[in-house]
């Protein structure tokens, strides 16, 4: 058997990262400045903007960032030009808003990434322990199974984290289902607050009720039931998703289509970066696998988004033209 020197292995490997690095100096940006994304602290968003930017960085030759914001003011920020691109919008936690945005002609929907869902959920074991729980309208008999620790009077509803886009509409489908009167509505400072209080509820079996989007790690790791809702109404959940609901009426979720957004100078200052962009489109179940290494690895959303860059190819090559993902496979 014939081996080879290990200087000759050195050598190699080092002549390869030379043409890796060779290959990424090939591709100039569109821009000649560093491209602004919006960093929201939830798991999906924060994977997806690490795979798009590692993508610009090693592919296109671009010079990225991200500005750590919340949904509306994300939105409002895209709309001024302080950011260019918005990796993941759910549409109906934002629909009153963003109708707005696009009006203006400043914002622009370019792609849609994948389906997503929102809904308020209790565990089984909560389910199985109250049988008869099986509506959020149920909610007010069994205020004194969710004792609120800070007010015993009345039951504990986790919502939206703080200034998020979906707590408009969770707060407002607590007022429309007369919770006030025997709830509390707790909302988390962030979304990582939230996720600790619902895990260290879970795990000491604990009764909780609580707003969750999916697809997310928690929602894929805790064996949870989905409280009913009245049917969904297109023009009762306008009014639920605006900041002023004049009277908010009840009613369900519908499924929620979650979108890339750019600002609409950047697309046409960027129209090869654009594409891209309109481009990424992820199944549900990649994202379900993708959070679920997230979460068994604990490795942060950059490491992850290398993960699914050497392991997805078969998804991501289809955003991009074959040089670029060439550069990108590259430097993995």
């Amino acid at each position: 058997m014939r081996f080879t020197p290990v200087k000759t292995l050195a050598a190699t490997a080092m002549m390869f990262a030379f043409a890796g690095a060779a290959q990424a100096a090939d591709a100039k940006c569109e821009l000649d400045r560093p491209i602004k994304f919006g960093g929201m602290n939830w798991e999906s968003n924060l994977v997806i903007t690490d795979v798009e930017r590692f993508i610009m960085e090693k592919g296109y030759g671009c010079k990225t960032e991200v500005l750590p914001t919340e949904t509306l003011p994300a939105l409002a920020a895209l709309e001024r030009g302080d950011l260019d691109v918005n990796s993941e919008i759910w549409l109906n936690s934002v629909a009153d808003p963003w109708e707005r945005a696009e009006k203006t002609g400043k914002v622009k929907r370019v792609g849609d990434v994948f389906m997503g869902g929102e809904a308020w959920f209790i565990p089984r074991y909560t389910a199985e322990r109250l049988p008869e729980l099986k509506s959020a309208a149920d909610l007010p008999k069994f205020k004194d199974e969710f004792k609120d620790p800070e007010e015993p009077s009345k039951g504990r509803f986790y919502g939206c984290p703080a200034g998020w886009g979906c707590e408009v509409t969770s707060n407002n489908l607590f007022h429309a289902l007369k919770l006030d009167d025997s709830y509390t509505l707790y909302s988390p400072g962030t979304g990582a607050a939230q996720k600790a209080a619902l895990t260290s509820a879970y795990k000491r079996k604990q009764n909780v009720v609580f707003y969750y989007w999916y697809p997310t790690p928690l929602v894929g790791a805790l064996d949870l039931v989905k409280l009913d809702m009245p049917p969904y109404d297109a023009e009762k959940h306008k009014c639920l998703t605006a900041t002023k609901c004049e009277n908010p009426q009840p009613s369900a979720y519908p499924e929620n289509p979650v979108f890339t957004a750019v600002n609409t100078k950047f697309s046409q200052d960027a129209p090869q970066l654009t594409e891209f962009l309109s481009k990424v489109s992820l199944p549900l179940d990649q994202v379900n696998e993708t959070l679920a290494h997230m979460e068994e690895s604990g490795d942060d959303s950059a490491d992850v988004a290398q993960w699914f860059l050497k392991n997805k190819a078969d998804v991501w090559t289809k955003w991009v033209p074959a040089d670029v993902a060439k550069r990108v496979q590259a430097a993995l």
